[in-house]
């Protein structure tokens, strides 16, 4: 049987989108809460950028086919992703966003240390004003 005809289990959606929501739990604190409804959670650190908003640290979306991670550290610092297990980089849709449909601990294990790392590097001065410096010269 195909994947395509698998329907995936929504009412999972929501233990997958509450999981993947904790793994930025940790990080709260620091940062800002945007968004936090039962289908869209984001999280912006305090460093605001020159386009006067501040650095979206990552955010969970619950779709209509799977829920997505969205993750911008790897996005900035692509250097994060060195190591990343086939399974895991199997999920990653465009440079920062993986898509879930269940839940799979290994691999939200392998997100939350990922996460940890992108924290850190968004948390590092040297980096941010590295980063605030490129913002917008490659448009």
């Amino acid at each position: 049987m195909t994947e395509q005809y698998i329907m995936p289990d929504k009412n999972n959606f929501n233990e997958v989108f509450d999981r993947l929501k904790g793994i930025f739990k940790p990080y709260a604190k620091k940062m800002e809460v945007a968004y936090d409804t039962r289908t869209y959670y984001l999280l912006n650190t305090r460093h605001i950028m020159k386009n006067k908003q501040p650095l979206c640290f990552g955010g969970v979306r619950r779709g209509k086919n799977y829920v997505s991670f969205y993750l911008m550290s790897v996005y900035a610092s692509p250097d994060l992703l060195k190591g990343m297990s086939p399974e895991l980089k199997k999920r990653l849709q465009g440079k920062s966003c993986f898509n879930f449909k269940e839940v799979d601990r290994k691999l939200f294990g392998e997100l939350a240390k990922l996460t940890k790392a992108g924290a850190a590097k968004f948390s590092n001065t040297k980096f941010l004003e590295a980063l605030r410096k490129t913002q917008g010269s490659s448009h």
